[in-house]
């Protein structure tokens, strides 16, 4: 089997299953400013930190240009030969005109041969062309262009190159031609400020489908790989984890299991994410670590409210049983997070998940399906045998029961309801369980209070009816 070459990208390997085929071409195509030139920096930075020998072939930006860019992300090109096939002021300056011969006619042949001389002195091991869309101006015709490049392509593979060829797509230049020439197809889009990867096509090698969330910062192009379900698994042991709360752990048959999905659900206020953190409470205890990502509550907000009912976060940061992040949702798409997720589970061995809102993190979705991406998300933290705890907000304070609103419940394991309710002329709180896949629970409801001494749940409320509706009548014991 070959060795792969690294493409330099985070995240990119990842999704071409190992990175690039030696001796292959691959096309990197894209609207102006999707990062084509960046992808190929990369490539080329890559080679240079492995020893191999990079030629750039620019026929746009002059080569000082793309020094200085590469410098701004940090890409080291010292290693790198330039070859500047850029427009150079003097053909503005002098006016030059083809009166006999065609344009493409005069231009080609001097092109062709220095390309061919610098490759045949120098025998890069990675070429990139930016951008081979010019090489289509040197043609009389569609089929001269593919000829000439398909001949080009063969001699680049024969002096045991890997090359990468950027080409920009538009309704004037359509480069469907070009898609069927190349080994591999890496295409870049921009759409409302988001940035996308997609690979549609890679000979000789599988790779993940689909769009792909990337992103340019300071340091260059990261990619965040889409999670699909079922890629990640790990022995998964059925264990029971207890929240800590005897009634609580009654109400569950023992409490949540290992590798579960967990939605609590229930109206604004009525105490669901403090019920996600009783869970990690006892976790902590015994010495395994949870994250809470909370996408509308402010991290020191979500901190000052468990001081004040007796959950001790302040010991549970320091000793790096408990993370709080804070999550902007405009700021981040679903990849972005997913691979944020990741990251902590894989690295630092996160044991409990807890995702604070739904609400929020419907925002991150941005025009995709929420339910297939906090399904995938769900899935692989599942195979991977973390708890998840969904802290779904539903509209409703008194009236019709809805568990949740957003169609999840199929998702779910266990599917815990907190709700408010009218008593003697006071509105309280109940608990109770609608869902437990794995085993019985309990089917009373009880009455479920937040003081400064933590959480409290009473006895099964078995005298009332009608609790669901948020006004229970009393039905005395005769009755």
């Amino acid at each position: 089997m070959l060795e792969k070459l690294q493409s330099g990208i985070l995240g990119l390997d990842e999704v071409l299953n190992g990175g690039y085929l030696p001796n292959r071409a691959y096309l990197v195509r894209g609207q102006p400013g999707t990062g084509k030139t960046t992808v190929g920096l990369h490539f080329l930075t890559a080679g240079a930190t492995a020893g191999e020998s990079s030629l750039f072939i620019t026929l746009e930006e002059p080569v000082a240009q793309l020094q200085t860019a590469a410098q701004g992300l940090g890409l080291d090109l010292s290693t790198t030969t330039f070859l500047d096939l850029s427009p150079t002021t003097d053909f503005f300056a002098k006016v030059q005109t083809y009166d006999i011969f065609s344009p493409a006619e005069v231009e080609r042949e001097p092109i062709t041969q220095m390309i061919v001389e610098q490759i045949e002195s120098l025998q890069p091991q990675r070429i990139f062309i930016d951008s081979i869309t010019q090489f289509r101006y040197f043609s009389a015709n569609p089929f001269q262009f593919r000829k000439q490049v398909l001949s080009f392509l063969r001699f680049l593979r024969e002096h045991k190159a890997t090359v990468l060829f950027t080409s920009e797509d538009s309704r004037d230049a359509p480069d469907d031609d070009l898609q069927f020439m190349s080994d591999g197809v890496l295409n870049l889009s921009l759409e409302n400020q988001d940035r996308a990867l997609c690979v549609s096509k890679l000979r000789g090698s599988n790779f993940q489908g689909g769009r792909h969330s990337l992103q340019l910062t300071q340091r260059g192009m990261v990619l965040f790989p889409r999670l699909v379900p079922g890629t990640r698994n790990q022995a998964l042991t059925i264990e029971t984890i207890s929240s800590g709360i005897p009634e609580i752990d009654e109400l569950l048959n023992g409490g949540i299991e290992r590798g579960a999905i967990t939605v609590i659900t229930g109206p604004s206020g009525v105490g669901k994410s403090t019920l996600g953190t009783q869970f990690m409470k006892e976790a902590a205890g015994r010495g395994e670590r949870s994250v809470i990502y909370s996408f509308e509550e402010s991290k020191e907000t979500l901190l000052h409210r468990c001081r004040g009912i007796n959950i001790a976060v302040d010991a549970m940061l320091e000793r790096e049983t408990l993370s709080v992040v804070q999550i902007e949702p405009l700021r981040y798409s679903p990849d972005e997070f997913a691979s944020m997720v990741r990251q902590e589970v894989e690295q630092h061995n996160v044991r409990i998940v807890m995702i604070d809102s739904l609400s929020g993190y419907r925002l991150s979705v941005r025009g995709e399906e929420l339910v297939s991406s906090i399904h995938a998300l769900c899935k692989y933290l599942q195979n991977m045998g973390v708890a998840v705890l969904l802290v779904n907000e539903v509209e409703t304070i008194t009236g019709d029961f809805r568990a949740t609103e957003i169609g999840i419940s199929y998702l779910a394991d266990n599917i815990i309801f907190l709700r408010y309710i009218e008593m003697e002329g006071e509105l309280r709180r109940a608990i109770g369980v609608l869902k437990k896949r794995m085993s019985n629970f309990e089917k009373a409801l009880r009455e479920f209070e937040i003081s400064r001494y933590g959480v409290k749940v009473g006895q099964p409320l078995g005298q009332l009816r009608g609790i669901l509706s948020g006004m229970p009548k009393f039905i005395p014991d005769s009755e």
